[in-house]
């Protein structure tokens, strides 16, 4: 009897005990994270992945002392109503805390409906149309703006003498977003646009865009195309129509020279000048550091582009919201523990805005260049804590 006694009251201490413990502190924290796995822009959600898993391993897999749990669902690229429903399941039956990826805007804009209506925290790693975090107080982002990059490069052009350009940009949101970006920092500078394109996303023939131009006869092109296949194809047919012998000088958006895709897209790419918020080349001990990290866990055969190293920010800022709200979860701490947040990247300083919720970082001017055998984006000027200009004044 006194031992059925002493075993009740042992077991009764050890349930009091385990009361004190938070419950928090024992479940795994579960992330969803929605981007693209298969089709032609499949790099995007591998990057993703790499940068999660980096950072986790760095911390023992945990965020704020808490397992973490990734659970992904896969877009095969911008599918909005997919996101929406991935974004749906995530909340309900998978019961995550927190939702992330969200590499092409149509997505962002389509999730954010649901982290409103959830009071989920979302955290974008790449959609990059300005109106995104305007969608719900629930979005942050901690990956870029088209215009926050398009804005300083029209400006740099501007400062190195050329005055009439001619765009080209993806006809969709962040390529509209160059465009405006472009023509209204170019023209307030006293540059000219003399010419617009807009072309389509799914197999665009340059041919006859290049030789309209060539036939006009600007001084200078500015172009914008999502990472991956396009800008390489574009290279291709400028090169082969000789445009650097007519004289007419070319520039663009980082997307053009996406570390990830460099090699692949070869000596076309020599010379270009582009904006942009990241270069696998950027010389910051943190940097080195992560490069070095990447290649010993994934090998050198992929290297780590702007993607991989918003998730790999994406999951810092989780964890020093969540030491900010010592642990908590919910939806409203989560988002007033990211206002303000600063802290180092291995792109250089970041910090997420406090009124807009959107990015604030350093804007590279990059040429690329051999350097080791490697094709490199090799920065050379910068425009130091830039705001997305569609918020300025925010």
């Amino acid at each position: 009897m006194k031992m059925i006694k002493r075993t009740f009251l042992s077991a009764a201490m050890l349930a009091c005990a385990g009361a004190f413990v938070p419950a928090h502190a024992e479940e795994a924290l579960r992330i969803g994270l929605i981007a693209t796995y298969s089709g032609p822009y499949a790099d995007y959600g591998r990057q993703f992945d790499a940068g999660v898993a980096l950072y986790l391993k760095e911390h023992g897999g945990k965020i704020a002392g808490r397992k973490v749990e990734i659970v992904k669902k896969d877009t095969a690229g911008p599918a909005p109503d997919a996101a929406k429903r991935f974004a749906q399941e995530l909340v309900v039956r998978d019961k995550v805390k927190v939702l992330t990826g969200l590499d092409f805007s149509p997505n962002a804009y389509a999730v954010g409906a649901i982290a409103t209506q959830a009071k989920v925290p979302t955290i974008v790693m790449n959609a990059a149309s300005s109106a995104i975090t305007s969608s719900s107080p629930y979005v942050a982002r901690l990956s870029f703006t088209v215009q926050q990059v398009t804005d300083p490069m029209a400006r740099w052009m501007l400062k190195q003498g050329v005055k009439e350009a001619y765009t080209v940009v993806a006809d969709y949101a962040s390529g509209q977003d160059a465009e405006t970006a472009f023509k209204k920092a170019f023209t307030a500078g006293g540059g000219k646009v003399v010419g617009e394109v807009r072309t389509p996303m799914s197999n665009p023939d340059f041919s006859a865009y290049v030789q309209r131009i060539k036939d006009g006869k600007p001084q200078a092109v500015f172009f914008f195309f999502p990472s991956g296949v396009m800008p390489p194809a574009f290279l291709k047919v400028w090169k082969e129509r000789g445009m650097d012998e007519a004289g007419i000088k070319l520039f663009a958006t980082g997307e053009a020279t996406d570390d990830s895709f460099l090699e692949a897209t070869g000596d076309v790419a020599l010379g270009l000048v582009t904006s942009h918020h990241y270069s696998y080349a950027h010389p910051s001990a943190k940097n080195r550091k992560f490069v070095k990290d990447f290649e010993a866990q994934f090998g050198t055969a992929m290297r780590p582009n702007y993607f991989a190293v918003t998730a790999y920010d994406a999951m810092a800022a989780i964890d020093l919201a969540l030491a900010k709200t010592q642990g908590d979860v919910s939806g409203d701490k989560i988002m007033e523990a990211l206002k303000g947040l600063a802290f180092e990247s291995p792109r250089g300083p970041v910090e997420i805005d406090s009124a807009t919720r959107d990015i604030v970082q350093t804007v590279y001017i990059r040429k690329t260049e051999r350097a080791g055998g490697k094709l490199v984006n090799a920065e050379f000027d910068k425009f130091d804590r830039v705001k997305d200009p569609a918020k300025e004044g925010s």
